[in-house]
């Protein structure tokens, strides 16, 4: 691969949202790696229950989407969130502490009204820097 050069990732098991939904997982180009929008659904498109366990699934997502890419959540620069409630933020934070205890990224969370599905309560997209985090 050109070192520059454009690489789509796309995880094992998400080829059905690459075709229905037309976007990647990620994209790779050099050493940046930008990360669509991971929400919290299991493998059949089912939404978790509850604030927590959706930003747990989709942490969980975002991890695994880096790790195909080359990266890891040390890596990450950039975090955008997304969320359907503000008043829910203090769960969120608790489980993003789990998955990124120190070091942390910049960040923005945003309000919205909804996310693609209605049961949707927060999503998760990144920007990472492969060998850039603390475990580098």
């Amino acid at each position: 691969m050109k070192s520059l050069e454009k690489k789509l990732i796309n995880p094992p098991g998400t080829e059905k949202i690459y075709q229905r939904m037309q976007f990647s997982q990620a994209v790779r180009a050099g050493n940046m790696v930008w990360v669509s929008g991971q929400v919290g659904i299991d493998e059949n498109g089912k939404a978790a229950e509850g604030i927590e366990a959706q930003a747990r699934a989709a942490f969980a997502g975002l991890q695994h989407v880096l790790a195909e890419a080359g990266a890891g959540l040390e890596d990450i620069v950039e975090l955008v969130t997304y969320h359907t409630s503000m008043k829910e933020i203090g769960k969120f934070l608790k489980v993003k502490a789990e998955f990124i205890p120190s070091d942390f990224p910049a960040w923005t969370a945003v309000g919205v009204t909804e996310l693609v599905m209605p049961e949707l309560l927060c999503e998760i997209r990144a920007t990472a820097v492969t060998g850039s985090g603390s475990s580098a």
